[in-house]
């Protein structure tokens, strides 16, 4: 009896190990590091380039020249590799994670005349991840910043419909890495944002263009301005001595050597910018946290990466179930954590967010 005992539990500790290791591999139930999230949802970017400067179309990462200033970026262009990088971030609550992503340029240039063109370009998109059974959940929209515009964009049977503003039309999914990604594209010299195949290039061998696809581990430099298949590196904003902290230690300076004021890169007309007949604009680049649309009524100045779900509960509806407060938001958690709060707000902060029920949306668990 004791070894037919013996037997059996040996036996039902081999099968609770064999199902877990089997759960394991198959990626079920499982909490997946947001980097593993964040490369599970990038985007497969499509880049116009312009044949009259390649190397002004290539995405980077804003240190890409060693440092952080940000009015040498325009000037360093042509003298260091422009290996591919893009950022994200997540936030969670407990019925969705939101994905930043935003590809960063040196420039963003022009050969038109009387056109503009500023030192420094970062745009990027919002991904709404619906939180279920499976590892990575289910992804039911996107929201696009091109310039001073969002665009939205939903997937084959998303729930969402249109809130307060528009969808502005359907996502393209394609396989790649064992799951479906949006495709995204940016146009050449200005980079506005918004989902392929809007644009002038979409991949045909008459373009020109780079294909970008996502990586955990790899940085590629593209072969020229016609590469169909260069792989791009993932930073977490959140990064030790990334871009956030740098905010974070600039966020009551003046002089700071990133950014001017909150949420806007510094910049300047220093080199090329602005030479001949276009002019240069000072500091006009924006991180996620200064991202804003010029006319989307009560969604304000940053708020798509400080508060992802206010802006997704005003721009759709056909949400379900959806919470608004965060389990996780690391933007907000560090500028509580660093003593801001209403009545002491980092310099530049938009005036319509009040920072005290910005804090006030933290929470420690889901009920």
């Amino acid at each position: 009896m004791m070894l037919k005992q013996l037997f059996l539990i040996a036996i039902s500790a081999l099968v609770a190990i064999a199902f877990a290791t089997f759960i394991d591999i198959q990626g079920i139930a499982q909490t997946p590091t947001d980097l593993d999230l964040a490369a599970y949802h990038a985007p497969i970017h499509y880049q116009d380039t312009d044949s009259t400067k390649y190397s002004g179309d290539y995405i980077t990462q804003f240190n890409y020249d060693g440092d952080w200033r940000g009015t040498n970026n325009w000037d360093n262009l042509l003298s260091y590799q422009l290996n591919a990088h893009a950022y994200y971030s997540v936030a969670e609550t407990c019925t969705h994670r939101f994905i930043t992503y935003s590809f960063f340029h040196p420039q963003d240039w022009t050969d038109i005349p009387f056109d503009q063109e500023h030192e420094n370009d970062l745009e990027g998109l919002l991904a709404i991840v619906r939180k279920d059974s499976t590892t990575f959940g289910k992804l039911e929209g996107i929201v696009t910043v091109f310039h001073t515009n969002f665009y939205s964009y939903t997937p084959a049977g998303s729930p969402l419909i249109s809130g307060a503003e528009n969808i502005d039309g359907m996502l393209t999914m394609s396989s790649y890495n064992n799951s479906l990604h949006p495709l995204t594209t940016q146009e050449a010299k200005g980079h506005g944002l918004r989902a392929w195949p809007a644009g002038n290039f979409y991949g045909s061998n008459n373009q020109d263009g780079i294909i970008y696809y996502p990586s955990k581990t790899n940085a590629q430099v593209p072969a020229s301005g016609n590469t169909r298949n260069v792989q791009y590196l993932l930073i977490d904003v959140f990064a030790t001595s990334g871009m956030w902290q740098r905010q974070l230690d600039e966020a009551s300076s003046s002089t700071g050597i990133t950014f001017a004021k909150w949420g806007t890169f510094r910049g300047d007309s220093s080199s090329s910018c602005g030479a001949g007949t276009p002019t240069c604009a000072n500091d006009s680049a924006n991180a996620p946290w200064g991202w804003d649309d010029s006319d989307d009524g009560s969604v304000y100045k940053g708020e798509m990466a400080l508060d992802p779900a206010h802006l997704v509960d005003v721009y759709f509806n056909g949400l379900g179930n959806f919470d608004s407060t965060y389990i996780r938001n690391r933007y907000i958690q560090d500028l509580k954590d660093r003593g801001y709060n209403s009545h002491n707000l980092p310099l530049g902060w938009p005036s319509q967010i009040n920072l005290n029920a910005l804090i006030g949306k933290l929470k420690n668990q889901c009920s």
